[in-house]
């Protein structure tokens, strides 16, 4: 199965620490307009904390194609939100 990585720069999508500090920034994006920043912030450190010792490299491919997704489904809701058209389909 090809990665979802490639729908991100390559230098956020092969480094973890890189792809960390996106989430955390995509997070706090989000907090900050939901006004619960903290919870979401919190949310995203517990799950790389989690699997920071994870040394399988499947498991790490996983883990790292799970949160290029979330970012992805992110950055496709702003755009449907700025633009106004849906870039989704609906089943």
């Amino acid at each position: 199965m090809p990665s979802l990585q490639t729908a991100l720069p390559p230098e956020i999508a092969d480094n973890a620490i890189r792809l960390y500090r996106e989430c955390l920034r995509r997070a706090k994006y989000v907090g900050h307009r939901q006004h619960n920043t903290k919870l979401l912030v919190d949310m995203v450190r517990q799950q790389f904390k989690r699997h920071m010792h994870e040394t399988d490299p499947e498991k790490i491919q996983k883990l790292k194609d799970d949160a290029a997704r979330g970012l992805i489904n992110h950055m496709l809701y702003e755009s449907e939100k700025i633009t106004g058209r849906k870039f989704s389909q609906s089943s």
